[in-house]
């Protein structure tokens, strides 16, 4: 071949290849996810899939939720997912009664309700983290920092004023008013009220006194609300307000945001750095639960939580078995690319891994 020959031949194979580079890059949408995780050994052709899954339970990832569910339908057009909120109790309670496909939690089940899951066996499959923020609405007040002693204190209603000694001592140099506190709660059965008070129990284990669950005793001076967005609600609409909001409702709602002491002795505002600073340092159990409340670390935001999606280990109906691993794989894999813009932060390589693994426990038939 001449040497022009071969410049030709050249040519028109480089153009083929960037023709082929071009319409792989064009392409805004796949239907087909391979888990190139390591440790996954799941693909799904989502194209395929079928069937309604409806989930209910936990307000905390809401948000996260809405949105890799409308991403989901681009791909999977077969697939119906539907999520109400409701709280992680009624998360919980649905799917023990079967009321639905997969529930939403940010807390575990307690052993003595295992045996209430008419479905069997389940499977916890962690989705994404965020902070719990203390937001607050106090006139005059831009900046604030509480430690775990006086978090607690305020909570339980020992601390009834803005202007309290130990506030002040958390902010030297601040102007406290003299406004009266008003603490927002849960209403619901709330994994967000489980991990914000688990918290307490182990950052102020000689100061809070109210225990730690999905619901606790809250001094009937407080006020309650539905959901993350009601308390957000309640804490907007009064000045003196304070209460636990996650990150996605609160930013929504343009709440003020305390920053929190944490472990090692530094105040740390919510953001996803600190979340995910805070993730680094869980443990991560054989079920793959964790905590990464009051973690170490420097940098780590103390209230940071996980949450979950629980499904059955054993699905009869092959249609929603198949429908639930595809939405679970793309929750795991093209999902986790939503979770910032929602306000969480995306599982850790190595947890990611062992979430995409477990996909293979999903027995169908």
């Amino acid at each position: 071949m001449s040497l022009t020959s071969r410049r030709t031949a050249a040519a028109v194979a480089l153009v083929t290849v960037l023709a082929l580079f071009a319409t792989a890059c064009g392409s805004s949408k796949s239907t087909t996810s391979s888990a190139t995780t390591t440790g996954a050994s799941s693909s799904f052709d989502y194209s395929k899939l079928s069937g309604t899954l409806n989930g209910s339970g936990a307000t905390f990832p809401k948000a996260f939720y809405e949105d890799a569910i409308a991403s989901f339908a681009d791909v999977a057009s077969g697939v119906t997912v539907n999520y109400g909120g409701g709280g992680s109790g009624k998360g919980k309670t649905d799917l023990a009664t079967q009321v639905v496909q997969w529930a939403g939690t940010d807390s575990t089940v307690k052993d003595e309700d295992v045996a209430t899951f008419k479905g069997g066996a389940f499977l916890y499959f962690p989705t994404v983290a965020a902070p719990i923020t203390v937001s607050y609405n106090l006139s005059g007040v831009t900046k604030l920092q509480l430690s775990a002693d006086t978090l607690a204190k305020i909570f339980q209603a020992e601390i009834t004023t803005w202007n309290d000694a130990a506030i002040a001592a958390d902010n030297p140099g601040v102007t406290l008013p003299a406004t009266a506190i008003t603490v927002a709660h849960r209403s619901d059965g709330s994994g967000t009220t489980s991990n914000f008070t688990k918290y307490l129990k182990a950052a102020a284990p000689s100061v809070w006194k109210l225990d730690a669950g999905d619901t606790v005793n809250w001094p009937t001076s407080t006020q309650a609300g539905n959901g993350n967005a009601g308390v957000a609600q309640i804490v907007k609409d009064t000045n003196g307000g304070i209460g636990y909001v996650d990150l996605s409702d609160a930013t929504a709602s343009k709440l003020a945001m305390a920053s929190i002491k944490n472990k090692d002795g530094q105040f740390v505002a919510p953001t996803l750095e600190g979340a995910t600073a805070a993730l680094n340092s869980a443990e991560i159990k054989p079920n793959l639960t964790y905590s990464a409340l009051n973690a170490a670390g420097a940098d780590a935001y103390p209230i940071t939580a996980g949450t979950y999606i629980l499904v059955y280990t054993n699905q009869p109906n092959a249609e929603i078995g198949n429908a639930l691993k595809g939405w679970i794989n793309y929750v795991l894999t093209d999902g986790q690319a939503l979770a910032a813009d929602a306000n969480f932060a995306r599982l850790p390589s190595s947890l990611q891994s062992k979430a995409l693994a477990q996909l293979d426990q999903i027995k169908i038939g």
